[in-house]
């Protein structure tokens, strides 16, 4: 039998969905949801950890880190999968390799024809449509206008789930829950101050205000993902040329070393609805019709 729920999830790169998500995907999925990942990119011009891969790298290497990517990207979603279940497999927007990895803004990267930042806006909301209405999801998890930190494909993915959502919902005749996927100021707080003494050699603390982060009061969802915080874990481990997971399992740090916590709380910003005022909610379904 099909599931009733359907929860879509929009990424940028491999690894995001980890990083941001993880938790809300492992437990959707030991809920019985279908679950869909989809990423954007394969994460091209991402620099990499340590020295096995590192000749796989765009800028001065071998260009074949996309196609590492997608074998990391496999791992995580398995491990983010219930044992004895089919794992969740990656899904790429337009198919693995459509659209290149731009970079950060102002790097020669962004500037490559096959960059999603130099693709025709149209061609990307409209495989995004189709995505939506093959699926027909009834919750919609994307990016902040801000794309979490700036990142140019970050904005697309904010941008073109924008111009794609209503597109797609008159064609199914569903308008599913749209949510942001952002980090509570609190929650930040807490976990770099209980990580604070205990720094891995070569890490450091981010300085004040060098993680984004939006204010409690903001935050209209949040997802209790403490039973498998060691799905998680082992998700972000599985990006092993993007992300490093201490042995605490609780932080984790990228190619910059900077700390950051592994959240045992998720949190969203509902966009398509307003939430009662005082309230937060604890299940992205809540309230949506099947």
């Amino acid at each position: 039998m099909t599931p009733s729920r359907r929860l879509l999830l929009l990424h940028a790169h491999p690894d995001d969905e980890s990083i941001m998500t993880g938790g809300t995907i492992a437990r959707h999925l030991a809920q019985g949801v279908d679950v869909r990942v989809l990423t954007f990119t394969l994460g091209e011009e991402g620099e990499v950890i340590g020295d096995e891969w590192a000749r796989l790298v765009a800028d001065g290497g071998a260009d074949q880190l996309g196609g590492y990517r997608i074998h990391e990207l496999t791992r995580a979603l398995a491990e983010l999968t219930p044992e004895g279940r089919e794992p969740l497999r990656p899904r790429f927007l337009g198919g693995a390799g459509r659209w290149r990895d731009s970079g950060m803004a102002g790097t020669p990267s962004a500037e490559h024809p096959r960059a999603l930042a130099q693709a025709p806006f149209e061609e990307v909301v409209a495989a995004l449509v189709d995505e939506i209405v093959e699926f027909d999801p009834q919750v919609v998890v994307t990016y902040d206008a801000a794309g979490t930190y700036g990142h140019p494909d970050h904005k697309t993915v904010h941008e073109a789930s924008v111009a794609a959502l209503p597109i797609a919902a008159e064609r199914t005749g569903r308008q599913p829950a749209v949510y942001e996927s952002v980090t509570e100021r609190t929650a930040l707080a807490v976990g770099l101050a209980v990580a604070a003494d205990r720094v891995p050699h070569g890490w450091r603390m981010p300085a004040d205000g060098e993680l984004p982060d939006y204010p409690d009061d903001q935050i209209t969802t949040e997802i209790d993902v403490t039973s498998v915080l060691d799905r998680k874990a082992a998700a972000l481990a599985a990006h092993a040329t993007q992300v490093t997971v201490a042995a605490s399992g609780t932080e984790y740090a990228l190619s910059n070393n900077i700390l950051q916590p592994v959240f045992t709380h998720e949190h969203f910003i509902r966009r398509d609805a307003a939430q009662p005022t005082g309230t937060r909610g604890a299940d992205l379904f809540g309230g949506v019709a099947r």
